[in-house]
């Protein structure tokens, strides 16, 4: 018989946090190398552009999320309240996804090199990236975020995990609204007309036959 402390938790869980704590071992070092590299040269960003109720509550709800994700690493039975049952076949498929996830993730940040920022000012040296994964989407670190948060939920069988996760991605959403208008702000018609042949999150696939939308002041 199971304790009340273990309630919620499968025996297909040690297997579970160990591949998630993996992956977060292997990304994470990798990201804040990226990270670090890209604030070498000590310049300010000023993060009061996103927007008041952004800036007040995006990152407040990721940590949240991040705490729930380690207290599920760290002591499953926590989180035993907010459990889903779900077959083991789709929580591998979730670990698929993370995969998926952390290889569009380093992808993207060694695409983007120094140009990587955590909100929606560019650097006085940035530049206009459009080669590798941006030929396709603008934002690709936003969609691999979004399959990490899925992953993270499937993995772990966790509804909480998918809820904080949505409310982040929702934000995320929100914000590249004013990222875009200060790319364009900054780079012109040179980023118009690359937002007029690509998506956003998902591929913009054209035919030849396709004409360029005209561009607006």
């Amino acid at each position: 018989m199971k304790t009340p402390s273990r309630r919620g938790i499968t025996p297909n869980d040690d297997i579970f946090r160990l591949v998630s704590a993996l992956g977060f071992g292997i990304v994470f070092p990798i990201g804040s190398f990226y990270r670090l590299k890209s604030q070498a040269s000590g310049e300010k960003l000023d993060r009061r552009e996103e927007g008041l109720f952004v800036l007040l509550t995006l990152r407040p709800i990721a940590a949240v999320e991040a705490l729930a994700f380690f207290t599920y690493l760290i002591k499953p039975e926590w989180m035993g309240w907010s459990t889903v049952p779900l077959p083991r076949g789709f929580r591998w498929f979730g670990v698929g996804l993370g995969v998926l996830a952390a290889v569009l993730f380093i992808t993207t940040l060694h695409t983007l090199g120094t140009n990587l920022t955590d909100t929606v000012v560019t650097r006085s040296n940035h530049t206009l990236v459009t080669r590798g994964v941006y030929r396709w989407v603008r934002h690709p670190f936003y969609v691999a975020t979004a399959l990490a948060i899925a992953a993270a939920a499937i993995v772990s069988a966790n509804w909480f995990l998918g809820l904080a996760g949505a409310m982040t991605m929702a934000l995320l959403i929100q914000r590249t609204r004013t990222e875009e208008r200060n790319l364009v702000a900054r780079f012109g018609d040179a980023y118009t007309k690359y937002m007029a042949s690509t998506g956003r999150f998902i591929p913009r696939f054209r035919s030849s036959a396709d004409k360029p939308r005209p561009n607006h002041d």
